[in-house]
Parts: structure tokens; sequence; C-alpha cells
């Protein structure tokens, strides 16, 4: 009993939390990848196309709310979905135009295209926190639990309670949804299969008659909705900060060079071996071995690796780690 006491505590704070988690990095990862093997840049504005696709859900979820409408016991922020993607597309797409096709059409070098993303970083955040304001602001509603730890322990009679909130299990839904439709689309579709012509051979994509800007168009909107969605998801499994999805940008490059970047398979990979690191280094595993373990050998302290404070500390040394002894990731994605 006390070793299922163990796994249950272990599950409501590492496991249930970093699958969440991790299907929010996938997504966000997948968006900076698609950029990096078709656009052949790192974009280093993608957290603040996240926070800006997300403050256009949020806005709009308040609109609905202020009217009265609602999706039932599911966040209202669902049936905001698609505004906040049109509003990123259109940025995105405003912004390929108004600076990187310029480089495009004069073959810049790909740290010039850095470069320009870095500006654009700047100017995006600055929008946002214009627009919304730099303070948190909660926008779920809704059943705030699938189930209760109270629940749980009634219908168990364990003496811990495993808690999972409506919002992880619907982020785990949409992104499998959502990264199962992005495949079929890549493998199925004309217009994928050119994405993944251009990917692999450009010279070679264009003698064949693709369109290239038609290419490059697809690209930032399925880069649009990827970021708005995964933005949204977080947003609601925690808060939304202008400044928190800066900070994301680690966490989501890690993630994509981690499985290889420019490698989709590898971004969802990726994803999960950044967020199961992050929360498990981060947890002080106390109770749990306190359950595990012979009374004799429980520990005196709270047994954690590093605080919380240094969550991203973990993305960066994982990320060090994967430059310096394997820098085409583990799906072997293009060489960093």
């Amino acid at each position: 009993m006390d070793l299922l006491n163990a796994f249950i505590v272990l599950a409501n704070f590492v496991l249930v939390p970093a699958i969440a988690y991790g299907s929010q990095l996938a997504l966000g990862a997948l968006g900076v990848t698609l950029v990096y093997g078709i656009l052949r840049f790192s974009n280093f504005a993608h957290g603040d196309t996240m926070a800006f696709g997300t403050m256009a859900v949020i806005l709009c979820t308040w609109g609905l709310q202020a009217a009265g409408v609602s999706f039932g016991p599911l966040p209202t922020a669902l049936l905001a979905l698609p505004v906040g993607i049109a509003a990123a597309s259109l940025l995105v797409l405003g912004t390929d135009r108004l600076v990187y096709r310029f480089y495009r059409r004069t073959k810049a070098a790909p740290v010039t295209f850095v470069i320009a993303s870095l500006g654009v970083m700047f100017v995006m955040n600055g929008l946002v926190r214009f627009i919304i304001g730099p303070d948190d602001q909660r926008f779920a509603d809704g059943e705030r639990f699938l189930i209760s730890a109270r629940d749980f322990k009634t219908l168990t009679g364990l003496d811990e309670g495993l808690a999972v909130r409506t919002t992880q299990v619907i982020t785990v839904i949409v992104a499998i949804v959502v990264v199962a439709l992005l495949f079929w689309f890549l493998n199925k579709t004309r217009t994928g299969k050119s994405m993944r012509a251009f990917s692999d051979n450009e010279d070679l994509a264009l003698l064949s008659g693709i369109n290239p800007e038609r290419v490059v168009v697809y690209t930032w909107l399925i880069v649009a909705a990827l970021a708005t969605i995964a933005g949204t998801l977080y947003g609601l499994d925690k808060s939304f900060k202008p400044f928190t999805y800066f900070q994301l940008l680690l966490p989501i490059f890690a993630a994509a060079i981690v499985g290889g970047l420019g490698s989709p398979l590898g971004a969802i990979a990726g994803g999960f071996v950044i967020a199961f690191a992050e929360v498990t280094i981060t947890y002080p595993l106390k109770k749990v071995l306190g359950y595990a373990l012979p009374e004799a050998w429980e520990p005196d302290n709270l047994v954690q690796l590093l605080s919380t404070d240094y969550k991203f500390a973990v993305s960066f040394m994982i990320l060090l780690i994967v430059l310096l002894f394997r820098p085409t990731g583990l799906f072997a994605g293009k060489s960093v």
C-alpha cells in the first residue's frame, strides 16, 4: 500500500504535470522545427508569437464571457482559439512580408535571419505588453478538476489523492489531435508533400515546379496555429504573463534541438524529455521516498536536486550537453 501511495504522489506532482507540460513544449517545438526545417533559420520570435496569439484568445474569451457565452464544463478559450490563430497568422504573415522576405530574396546568411528575428521578438514582446499589460492574466473557466484529490481518496481508500485538472486532460487530447492532423497534412496532402520536398532540397523542389512563396505562406500559417494552441494551453494550465512566454523560448528550443532540429517527430520527443527532466529534477522527493523506503531510511531533507527557481537551468544544461555531444539530436535532425 505504501508503494501505491508513493506512486500516487509521484503521479500527482511529477507524471501528470510533466505529461501536460511536455505536450505544450512539443507543440511549441514543432513550430520552431518547421521554421528551421523549411525556412532555414532559428525563429527567436516564436515565444512572443505564442504570447500574441494567446493574448488574442484571452481578449476574445473575455468578450465571450461578457456576452454570457460559455462552453459548459470546458474553457471558453477553446471557442476563441480560431480568433487567436487568425490574429497570429496575420502577424506572422505581415512580419514575413515586411522583414523576412527581403532577406530571403537577397539570399542572406542564416545568422542575418536570426538577428532579424531577435528584433521582431522585441517588437512583438512590447506590442503584447502594451495591449494586455505585463501582469498575470487568468482566463480559465469551466470545471477545474476532472477528479479531485478528495474524491480520489474516497474512491480508493488511499492516504494520498490524485488530482487531475481539466486543463491538463484538454492539453493532452488537443496535442494528440493537432499532432495527428499535422502529420496527416505533411504526409498525405499535396501541399504538405511540397513543404517536405522544399525542406529536403530547395533547388530540386523549385525545378519540380513548387511555388516557394506558397510553401512559405503555409509554413507560417501552420506555425501560427501551433504557437497559438501551445500558448493557450499553457496559459489555461498555468497563467498568462508575457514575460513567461519569452522565458519559454529556452525549453522550446532545447526540446527542438534535443529531438533533432528540423525533425517533427524529434520535436515531440524532445518536448517530453525536457518536461520530465525539469519537473523531476526540481521536485522534492522526500514524501515519495518516505512511502517507498523503510522507516529507518526515510530522508530528513527534501531530496530536491534543484530548486524550482532553477527549472529553466535544467533545459540549458540538457541543451548544452546535446550541442556538445550530439548536435543532430536524438532523431538526427539538421546539425546546429
